[in-house]
């Protein structure tokens, strides 16, 4: 198929990679000259494993092309994908001029029937109010579908080759029809696709990211309440999760969930609920539950140093909001920074993959290191904020050498209490029995 990808932003570019290393031809569409510059020079704007190669490979086989011109971009394309952001505006809800400036244009370039398939994040009604908008620019036919997508950083390429489910929303079978041929290549392992009304659609992501937000909320409260009586969360965690209608995904405690996703989106749900009348008592939780678990470490640490926290050097590791990707928005890694300067701490950071999008933020005001040994050196503690595999592991006799204190701040619980114990550390987790509490081991 002939298919335009209108925004080559993280859901944009991979999709339309990944179509395009599906066979189809493929173009995407930018209005940022600068960021189509560079994938053009096989450059990738966003870090996401595996998608800078199927990009270069893709556009060198002239499978995929890169353009500023959307009616050039959109002249030749069956479908039209818009995959533009769809930022948290100031009311709470989300932000949809660009969905707007985007079907304007292309409904003022239709010279013949296209569908319009709507890839971003959208409130439910978009997909109707889009249509009635373009409908009132142009005479030539067309159709507006939702496919919501439910891609993770750090392995949004595996989920769009090997999807648990595609979602569609169509007002017509033969729109339905057109999106299954499309994504028939990714369904052979019989994985469902699953035509609904577009407004069910749009809901269906909305209440996806909901659940999961709550779960995570979830295991964060119940983590700090382990805390408080002595119990172990970890313990806790896997007393419930064999429990076949609870499960161990998405019950890992933290330091709280951040990203694009999330939290915009449940802020969303509950400005849809209010703009209708109706509470949102449970997403105000999740969000507020979420908000104050940003705030956990930075607690820990300015009551362990108490009066003599200021000029104490602090380590991060870890600054994206997951592990695998560069995206630090809502990263619980700024909230701690931000905590930690206002108290006069000196902090040293490092990250495999964001250094560069945190130094656009903070400057000279914070150390960026290269080597996560290197932000040890005269460290008094270390804060491990994001969980990236490299840290699950590390040499512990360099770290006490290189440490001036040898303290630990697990915001990801990557390691056991006792062993860190028994190497000399005092160490804190999220949600974890204190030395004194733990069972002790039958010899």
């Amino acid at each position: 198929m002939k298919i335009a990808v209108v925004g080559t932003g993280y859901v944009g570019l991979v999709t339309g990679t990944c179509l395009a290393e599906s066979g189809n031809d493929v173009v995407c569409i930018d209005k940022v000259a600068e960021k189509i510059a560079m994938l053009e020079s096989g450059k990738v704007p966003i870090f996401e494993p595996g998608l800078a190669e199927l990009v270069l490979r893709n556009h060198r086989d002239g499978r995929l092309k890169f353009t500023t011109i959307l009616p050039e971009g959109i002249s030749d394309a069956e479908l039209v994908f818009i995959a533009v952001g769809t930022p948290q505006g100031s009311n709470g809800g989300a932000d949809l001029t660009g969905i707007w400036a985007v079907g304007k244009e292309i409904a003022e370039n239709l010279d013949q029937h296209k569908t319009i398939v709507i890839k971003s994040t959208v409130p439910v009604g978009t997909n109707a109010e889009l249509a009635r908008r373009m409908a009132e620019i142009t005479d030539v036919p067309f159709d507006v579908a939702s496919n919501p997508e439910f891609l993770k950083e750090g392995a949004a390429i595996d989920d769009f080759n090997k999807p648990d489910r595609v979602v569609v929303g169509v007002r017509r079978q033969e729109v339905g029809d057109q999106l299954r041929a499309l994504y028939s290549p990714f369904l052979r392992t019989e994985r469902p696709f699953l035509v609904m009304t577009p407004e069910s659609a749009e809901m269906t992501k909305y209440v996806a990211n909901c659940l999961l937000a709550t779960k995570i909320s979830f295991i964060n409260e119940m983590a700090n309440l382990c805390e408080s009586y002595g119990a172990d969360i970890n313990e806790v965690r896997r007393g419930i999760g064999h429990d076949q209608r609870i499960g161990f995904s998405f019950l890992f405690p933290g330091v709280g969930y951040g990203g694009s996703c999330f939290p915009k989106d449940i802020r969303a749900v509950i400005h849809m609920a209010q703009s209708r009348g109706l509470p949102a008592r449970m997403m105000e939780a999740v969000d507020t539950v979420n908000e104050a678990q940003k705030n956990v470490l930075a607690t820990k640490i300015l009551e362990h140093f108490g009066e003599k926290a200021g000029g104490k050097c602090v380590a991060l590791w870890g600054l994206a909001f997951k592990p695998r990707t560069d995206d630090i928005r809502e990263a619980p890694a700024l909230v701690l920074i931000d905590a930690l300067i206002a108290a006069g701490i000196q902090v040293r950071v490092h990250d495999p993959e964001a250094i560069a999008n945190v130094k656009a933020i903070y400057g000279n005001q914070i150390t960026y290191c290269d080597r996560q040994y290197g932000a040890l050196e005269q460290a008094d503690a270390l804060a491990i904020v994001t969980e990236w595999n490299e840290f699950r592991n590390p040499d512990f006799e360099v770290m006490t050498r290189l440490m001036r204190q040898p303290v630990i701040f697990d915001g990801r619980n990557l390691y056991d209490p006792d062993r860190m114990a028994g190497l000399g550390f005092t160490y804190q987790g999220i949600g974890r029995a204190p030395a004194e509490h733990q069972m002790e081991t039958v010899s």
